[in-house]
């Protein structure tokens, strides 16, 4: 049976109750009314099926954290790595040593406060809280805390850049800067391939008939190694080129097997961001007397010129890969025409004939009566 009693042993107040297996607990409080009002509402919890033994959250928050860490195999391996990274870097040196009971709503505030002061990007800020409240939750199905301190937390506001647009003439200029290796641009900027998609194309995802290249994998570097995976939105899609490169991809297929890459670094094997970057797209770039462009870019420009020749929102959502017409037009809603007029027109053609208006001796208008001479 619950109940409040003078500590035996020290003063102050000992709180005493038995859990759902049957065992005696206890706990030690310095005033009479801090240990009814925590005694209360564990009873409350135990009402509701909330109940969690105190010992249990005792457990650190380094420990629950290397477990979550571990359980990280079904994420891609680029995804799960850069959670390890913001778990090390941010939540283990604020709160690895504390018992995961320990935390509080305001300690979670607080550090989300610091990181914002110490100059993280708000971007940055809302995945490491991410990591954090998905940390906090393995306790909460684990037994260990009843909710998640983390839910709730204001957090900054991340603010989307807006896309650069290059135009044709520029993307021109971009291709002829980078001479042999023009094509490859020439694919990022017309078909709106992520730099991953474009460096896993096989031969045989390449259908020069029907000018047709089918996405279907991605490939990453994490941490100097190569890491292949299905793409973005774990779909494969299949993306048109204009008739104008089947010449040149036609040539790159030739002499190569199926399954070869159809892209390839100098020395052989898959193209690398970083040393792509080096050797193609900076030196086109400054060739070109473009500034702050980023291989990123392309893919906005793929979008851009496919609106401005007629593509619709759902023809753009595909070529992209994007999860939903929603984020194509999160993204570039601003690069559609605005059609209400031609809606409305449309619309115009089958509004019936209308009675005319009248005006009353009061002043209120009403339809003229089908009788009434008027």
């Amino acid at each position: 049976m619950a109940s409040v009693s003078r500590n035996p042993k020290d003063p102050g107040w000992q709180a005493r109750w038995r859990d759902p297996g049957g065992r005696q607990r206890k706990k030690n409080f310095t005033r009479k009314v801090d240990a009814q009002r925590w005694l209360d509402q564990m009873q409350a919890e135990r009402h509701r099926g909330q109940y969690v033994d105190p010992r249990a959250g005792k457990v650190r928050v380094s420990e629950v954290a290397e477990g979550w860490a571990r359980g990280l195999t079904h994420l891609k391996v680029s995804t799960a790595t850069r959670y390890r990274g913001l778990m090390c870097g941010h939540i283990l040196p604020r709160f690895g040593a504390w018992a995961v009971a320990d935390l509080r709503h305001s300690d979670v505030r607080d550090w989300v406060n610091d990181l914002s002061a110490s100059g993280l990007s708000a971007g940055t800020v809302r995945q490491a809280h991410r990591v954090l409240s998905l940390i906090l939750s393995e306790s909460v199905k684990d037994g260990r805390i009843a909710r998640n301190v983390a839910a709730g937390v204001q957090l900054p506001r991340a603010v989307r850049a807006d896309p650069r647009f290059l135009d044709a003439d520029e993307v021109a200029r971009l291709i002829a800067g980078a001479g042999t290796n023009g094509l490859s641009i020439a694919v990022l900027a017309f078909c709106g391939l992520r730099f991953g998609e474009l460096a896993a194309l096989r031969v045989r995802r390449a259908n020069v008939l029907r000018r047709r290249l089918v996405v279907a994998e991605s490939v990453t570097e994490v941490g100097g190694r190569l890491v292949w995976s299905l793409p973005k939105t774990n779909r494969t899609r299949t993306v048109p080129f204009p008739p104008s490169l089947t010449p040149q991809i036609e040539a790159l297929c030739r002499g190569k097997g199926p399954d070869d890459l159809l892209f390839t670094a100098p020395e052989g094997g898959a193209l690398r961001l970083g040393n792509w970057r080096r050797r193609v797209f900076d030196p086109a770039c400054r060739a070109a007397g473009l500034v702050g462009v980023t291989p990123h870019d392309l893919r906005h420009t793929a979008a851009s010129l496919a609106i401005a020749s007629g593509a619709n929102v759902k023809a753009v959502q595909q070529m992209l890969g994007h999860a939903s017409a929603a984020m194509t037009l999160d993204v570039y809603a601003g690069l559609f025409g605005d059609d209400l007029d031609a809606v409305a027109l449309a619309l115009d053609g089958l509004v019936p004939p209308l009675r005319p208006l009248r005006v009353q001796s009061d002043g209120e208008e009403g339809q003229a009566d089908a009788a009434d001479p008027a």
